[in-house]
């Protein structure tokens, strides 16, 4: 059990927290989506070196969940809520959230869209300037995912989401989320753009390019790259089986030094 340095600043406060002298703050709920394409190859966003949370750390589309994500108004395609609550082992309502979020989110950063005018089919492209409007009003909320859904005559496509894996943020942060990963392919027809907001760069790379040490990445998205790179072709990924498993990597000191370990 070796683990992962903590910076002095990082260690003082999990000593902190360890001791009791410091509660945790509350995890947050949120999606992050593994966008791939044939190589394959996964989608990844540079956050702005200005950001409170994983500041330069490359990493999948995604974000909290918002209240509205849980509306029940929004139009759905695949599998049910409930499903999705029983393979994240969350109730109806938060299942529901996630999966919205994780489209939402995935349109909002990449401005790639996991829906359609029915259950078989998906947008062919996003990039007019209407799509981009609702885009912009999705991310400052003053536009909620079933009412962007509703007037476009659109359906949530769960059906083109599988489930990777759960991590939560370690209790010794000062920002914490509580967030299921999914993976999904990148539709036929669309095509991720350089949408800005709280990335400055994006790329797409194999699972193994993206680990040969040219990017900062976080545990989780170091694990799930790794898990990818041992895949040879989207089908093999999508046809992966997966149990997931709830992860939340702690602080343990070895040896007077604090480490961060996964197990």
């Amino acid at each position: 059990m070796t683990g992962l340095p903590l910076p002095a600043e990082l260690a003082d406060r999990a000593r902190d927290v360890l001791s009791g002298r410091v509660q945790p703050v509350p995890a947050r709920d949120a999606a992050t989506v593994v966008l791939l394409r044939p190589g394959p190859e996964v989608y990844l966003l540079r956050r702005k070196a200005t950001m409170a949370f994983a500041a330069g750390a490359y990493v999948f589309p995604g974000g909290s969940v918002d209240v509205r994500d849980t509306d029940q108004a929004v139009a759905w395609a695949g599998p049910s809520p409930a499903e999705w609550g029983e393979v994240f082992k969350a109730d109806e309502r938060l299942a529901r959230g996630l999966v919205c979020a994780a489209v939402r989110e995935t349109f909002e950063e990449s401005g790639v869209l996991l829906a359609g005018p029915g259950p078989g089919s998906v947008v062919a492209d996003t990039t007019g300037d209407d799509w981009e409007s609702d885009r912009l009003a999705l991310i400052d909320r003053s536009l909620g995912f079933a009412d962007f859904l509703a007037r476009r005559g659109l359906v949530l496509r769960a059906d083109l989401l599988k489930a990777w894996a759960h991590w939560i943020t370690p209790e010794i942060e000062r920002k914490r989320f509580d967030t299921r990963f999914f993976v999904a392919v990148l539709p036929e027809g669309q095509r991720t753009r350089d949408v800005g907001g709280e990335a400055d760069r994006v790329v797409w790379r194999s699972p193994g390019e993206a680990l040969n040490g040219e990017f900062f990445l976080m545990p989780p998205t170091h694990a799930t790259l790794t898990e990818l790179s041992a895949y040879d072709s989207v089908a093999d990924v999508l046809a992966a089986p997966r149990e997931i498993e709830t992860i939340m990597p702690r602080a343990v000191e070895i040896e007077g030094e604090m480490r961060l370990v996964t197990r």
